[in-house]
């Protein structure tokens, strides 16, 4: 039995439909069982937040293999950034090696630092280390940039893009690695047919090292539009996004937490070195996206 946590985010889904499509058997932990679609009759479901310390020793029981893949950037109804990533880590590691899980794949992030200037790679970094003092056979998986069409994020740049310039917080010349989530979703596959021997840590990126605003290009492109880029001084975008998450509170479109994680680089030395091993070719976000 596997046990997915985020089954229904952009990796997570994809994952799901190879799963389910192998046979293998699986367990979502899930707190709206309807966002499963139709793979929700084919997987158990343990119902239950990452906020609620309850859910993770009824959510183990009798498994195999842990997949954590739940993680949130923005602070929740259900708890904080540092609540969700961090600690929710900690108590899922605990459950199973009280279970008997035998071995637990863990997604962070490239460039997760306990001394980082954003609150979610300081959590990730908290999460990593709980996988490194864990008893668990375990190993990490540290992403760049995901996407996927129509994911919230390009939704949000596609909406963005309606306004007659494009507006972007800071200098936007942060570099990433972005990565389709199917291709994720395909390493983490190949991952679980593997034993749990050997590496603890896989990078995964794209081929393309693209800045901030190379990526909003591209998504113009995509979208067949021509936009000036306007860029934002960070003062007045944290300053505006403050204030707008203290109206709106957790129905913001955006949060300083979110955009903040824009202004860091998130690259990694071995590009797609990782991957490849894993058996996956990434494709270029401009083969994805398409629009030339």
């Amino acid at each position: 039995m596997i046990l997915v946590t985020g089954a229904t985010g952009l990796v997570g889904s994809a994952l799901l439909g190879r799963l389910t499509a192998a046979g293998m058997p699986v367990r979502c932990l899930v707190r709206e069982p309807r966002r499963l679609g139709s793979n929700r009759v084919r997987v158990q479901i343990a119902l239950g937040e990452l906020g609620d310390p309850r859910v993770f020793r009824n959510a183990v029981r009798g498994v195999h293999t842990v997949v954590h893949l739940a993680a949130s950037i923005r602070d929740q109804p259900q708890g904080s950034i540092e609540e969700l990533n961090a600690l929710a880590t900690w108590r899922l590691v605990r459950a199973a090696e009280e279970a008997g899980v035998e071995r637990l794949i863990f997604f962070s992030a490239l460039g997760a630092s306990a001394c980082g200037p954003s609150r979610f790679m300081r959590a990730k970094a908290l999460a990593e280390r709980a996988m490194l003092e864990s008893a668990l056979d375990y190993q990490i998986v540290a992403p760049s940039l995901v996407y996927a069409p129509g994911d919230p994020w390009l939704t949000l740049l596609g909406r963005l893009s309606l306004l007659p310039a494009m507006p972007i917080a800071g200098r936007g010349e942060a570099a990433f690695q972005p990565i389709w989530a199917e291709d994720v979703a395909d390493c983490v596959a190949a991952l679980l047919d593997r034993s749990p021997a050997g590496e603890r840590r896989y990078e995964l990126a794209g081929p393309e090292t693209l800045t901030h605003q190379a990526i909003v290009r591209i998504v113009l492109r995509s979208l067949g539009r021509r936009r000036r880029l306007l860029h934002v001084p960070l003062p007045l975008v944290r300053r505006g996004l403050r204030a707008m998450e203290a109206i709106a509170g957790t129905a913001a479109f955006a949060t300083w937490d979110e955009a903040e994680l824009l202004e860091l680089p998130m690259t990694s030395p071995l590009g797609t070195a990782d991957a490849e091993r894993l058996g996956v070719q990434p494709r270029p976000m401009r083969a994805v996206l398409g629009g030339g």
